[in-house]
């Protein structure tokens, strides 16, 4: 697992913080070495990453013995204006769903809320 990641050139439609969002959606108790692994980037870049989220709300970790447990923020507006009004479960969702993973997880951790359109 050691070693640096391999390098990207170039843009990518994805960030690094969806990225990262994205693997603690499919397990919160994830190790910040197994998420650099899946992201392929740095655990010192994933560690700034967690940071930047949870300092703006996106995030919060509980500390579990050695390990950490983090909860998303699911109903957090995303950052940029154009995404106005759209939420980070709305994007966990779209990833979800493209990743063909089980209607449940999409849903998960949304306080027992359903969205509208899954009324």
């Amino acid at each position: 697992m050691g070693g640096v990641p391999e390098t990207h050139v170039g843009w990518t439609f994805l960030t690094n913080h969806t990225r990262v969002l994205a693997a603690i959606a499919d397990d919160n108790t994830t190790r910040i070495r197994d998420i650099a692994a899946r992201c392929r980037l740095t655990e010192r870049a994933v560690q700034k990453i967690v940071s930047d989220l949870e300092r703006d709300g996106y995030l919060t970790h509980t500390r579990q013995g050695r390990s950490n447990s983090y909860r998303i923020e699911r109903g957090t507006i995303l950052r940029h204006p154009a995404d106005a009004g759209l939420t980070v479960s709305d994007l966990l969702t779209l990833i979800a769903q493209h990743d063909g993973r089980p209607r449940e997880l999409q849903t998960a951790g949304t306080q027992g809320q359903p969205r509208e359109a899954e009324r």
